[in-house]
This record gives C-alpha cells, structure tokens and sequence, in this order.
C-alpha cells in the first residue's frame, strides 16, 4: 500500500465503515489486489490505529446528572409501614417504650437507633475543593458526594449538614446541639486555621469521632504513597528530606503525620518562606509546626531550602513547584503535586527534568491522593469498634494498611486504586 495514503488513513481516522465505503464509490475492483487493498486497510483500522477518545466534558455530565437526580442521597426504612402492627412498633405507641429505655440507658442509643451507623458530613462552604469560601449552598453538592462515597464504599450512613454561619464558635456550638443523632461528624472544606480549633474542640467536648478529612484523610494517603514510593528509589522514609510547599490544613497535617512517622528533616514553606523556630511574624498554629520541623533553621524560598530535598509535597496551588526546583533535590526525586484540579507542577513537567516518582490528587494521573482511600473505612472502623477519638496511631496504623495493598510499588504504582478490592476492611482493621 502507498506509503503516504497510509499515512493519510492514519491521520484522517474515519472509521472503518467510511473507509469501506471510499472503495466503494471509487468502484474498487473485486479482484486480488482489491481484497488485498481491503484486508490492509482492515488491519489498519482494527489492529493498529487507535482512535483518540473524545474528552469527556465532566462539568456538563455532572450539571446534567445533578439536575436529574435532584440530590444524590435519599432516605429509606429498614421497616415496613403496611399494617396496624408496623405502625404501632415502628411509631407510636410502641417507640415510647424504646424512649423511656433510653433515658434510663442513653448509652444504649447505638443498639437501637442510627447513631451506630450514622455520620454527619459537617462544612461551612469556606474552602469548597479548590473553588474558595462559596458558603453553606454551594457546598450541599459536595458534602452530598461525600456521603454517597460513605455509603458506596463503606456501607455508612451519612448526612450533609452545611451551615450558614462561618464563626467558629457557632459551629462548634452548632454541632454540638446535633451529635447526639449521630455515631461521628467528618468536618468537610472548613478554611485554615479556624479548622484547628473547631476540631480540637469537638474532639474534646464530644463523645464521639471526629475528624477534619482535609487535613487527616490527605496526610493519611500521602504517607501511603510515600512509605511505598521511599521502597521504589531505595531510601529509608524516615532519613529523606521532605520538603512540604504550604502550611494549610493539609499541609499541617501531612507534615504532623510525616513527623509522627518518624520523618526527621521537614521543611515547610508558606508565602513568606520557609518556617522555623524565631522567624519573624510567626503566629499561631505555624510556631507548632516550626518547634516540630526545620531544626536548622534554614530560611529562604523553595528554591533555597530544596537543595538536596528527596520528596516535596505540594499542597498549595498550581506553579508552587517548579523544574528548577525538582533539578536542585537529589537522586531520583519523587514528587507528590497535590493541588486540585491543577496541580503545583503538571507531571510531564515534572518528568520531564527527572522526578522519578509523581503523585497527584487527579483521578486521570497514576498515583492518585485520593482521601477516599482513608476516611469510608476509617469511620467504619471507628463505628464498629465505638471508637471515641482517632488517634494519630490509627492514622499510622491506616497508611500502613493501605500501603501494604501495593504488593509490588514501582514508580507509577505507589498509591493503590480507590477500588482495590479490601481497602476499606483493611482501613477499618487499623481503627481500633
């Protein structure tokens, strides 16, 4: 076949069917060469031309299937409502007996109502995924998604409760007026640093679970990635040096964890540089961060304090990682570019000037941070067991679990699919 007219066949994909019928009009004769030409061009087409799938428009698929669902979660009975008995045990007068039992045992509200399987997905809309402070309506979508995950992957109950009020202390006030109908409250898209406190308190005025997802379920995954992306270049985890670009929730939170882990050089930088111990200005939950952190003091911008940095993590926002920065860390240098939907450094980039291993928070990158990973089965575990507080042992405990489901980590392979089958038994097994 004619050199230039394959070429051609393969640049201006048709379909086989339009191709079949250009012989057609073009009255190819039914002779040897004209089965020849045909079986060609068959291969061609079936065999060694891959045709480029049409990008998939996500905001408009997900406009449309929100205006059809109307809501992604729904209430349903575990009892019927068909005869005068199922009225009478399942309401009145027969829930007055269940009533009076618990107000002699209130203990025993997780045996006979929801609270043992039930979450409450609690925002005020103050940092909405990587849209910013869009308050109590637009977040109900969101938090609808994260209780339809609860449900989907852990068999959890959960309900959004997105509040109109942005003061810390009405929100803790809030949640604290609705936790006995619930088993634990996951704290959902709450802006930094008023996220510390709202949770800190929760934790110690309530008798239940608590966790800031943004914060834990992210630090949880990216310990995950990084317990198996320090086997993949052959380092020990806890001797790398971490460099985590921004001091957010997230950022705190993973580089608590790392910390915890055993991590002992982490250098965090916010806008104004690196943090440590007597920096000017410094304030609040950041001087936490410089007494556990940067133990040399260093100072300066990403690009002083990376020289020699085995992992950086971004957790900031898109151009925070640079090639110049990768070309400065040591050998084989494994970055996690978590921002959303654009991340600090686009991996291509990134590879292109050597990181070895690339993590990201997109679903359409290898090696996805995704804290759906973590937080379905961390309250599934938590519920089960009745665990009061998740501690940062649990957390441990769940990134090794789901490390340990990558049987074999390679570079593009260090953070297990959200559907791996087992992940959320494994997670529910380390909370405890």
């Amino acid at each position: 076949m004619n050199t230039c007219f394959r070429s051609s066949l393969r640049t201006n994909v048709r379909g086989l069917f339009f191709v079949r019928y250009l012989f057609l009009v073009e009255h190819l004769p039914c002779t040897a060469a004209g089965v020849y030409y045909s079986v060609v061009v068959t291969i061609i087409f079936e065999s060694n031309i891959h045709m480029p799938a049409k990008k998939l428009d996500y905001n408009k698929l997900a406009l449309t299937l929100h205006k059809k669902l109307k809501g992604k979660i729904e209430i349903t009975t575990k009892g019927s409502l068909k005869t005068k008995t199922d009225w009478s045990t399942m309401y009145s007068p027969g829930v007055g007996a269940v009533s009076s039992h618990l107000n002699k045992k209130p203990s025993d509200a997780r045996e006979y109502t929801m609270k043992r399987n039930m979450i409450a997905v609690v925002s005020d809309g103050s940092a909405i995924l990587g849209l910013g402070n869009l308050g109590a309506i637009p977040a109900l979508p969101v938090m609808e998604g994260k209780c339809a995950i609860f449900k989907e992957m852990a068999g959890v109950d959960a309900f959004p409760i997105v509040l109109d009020t942005q003061e810390p202390e009405e929100i803790i006030r809030t949640v604290k007026a609705i936790a006995p109908g619930f088993g634990g409250i996951n704290l959902e898209d709450i802006a930094a640093p008023k996220c510390f406190e709202i949770e800190e308190r929760l934790k110690k005025e309530l008798d239940i679970p608590v966790m800031h997802d943004d914060q834990h379920g992210t630090a949880i995954v990216v310990l995950a990635g990084l317990i198996n992306a320090s086997k993949v270049v052959k380092k020990k985890l806890e001797t790398m040096k971490v460099v985590v670009v921004g001091a957010g929730a997230a950022g705190r939170a993973v580089t608590l964890l790392l910390a915890k882990a055993g991590v002992q050089n982490i250098i965090v930088t916010d806008s104004k540089g690196a943090i440590y111990e007597g920096r000017p200005g410094l304030e609040g939950y950041k001087k936490e961060l410089a007494r556990t952190t940067n133990a040399e003091k260093v100072s300066g911008d990403v690009m002083q304090v990376i020289d020699g940095a085995d992992v950086i993590v971004g957790v900031s926002g898109p151009g925070t990682i640079a090639q110049a920065h990768i070309e400065k860390m040591s050998h084989q240098p494994i970055v996690f570019a978590l921002a959303n939907p654009i991340p600090e450094i686009m991996p291509e980039d990134a590879r292109r000037v050597g990181a070895y291993v690339i993590a990201t928070g997109r679903s359409d990158f290898p090696n996805q941070v995704n804290n759906s990973l973590a937080f379905p089965g961390i309250f599934r575990g938590a519920l089960d067991r009745g665990v009061r507080d998740i501690t940062d042992d649990m957390k441990l405990a769940a990134a090794k679990k789901i490390a340990s489901l990558v049987k074999k980590p390679t570079p593009e392979n260090v953070i297990p699919p959200v559907m791996t089958p087992g992940l959320m038994k494994a997670v529910a097994s380390a909370i405890k």
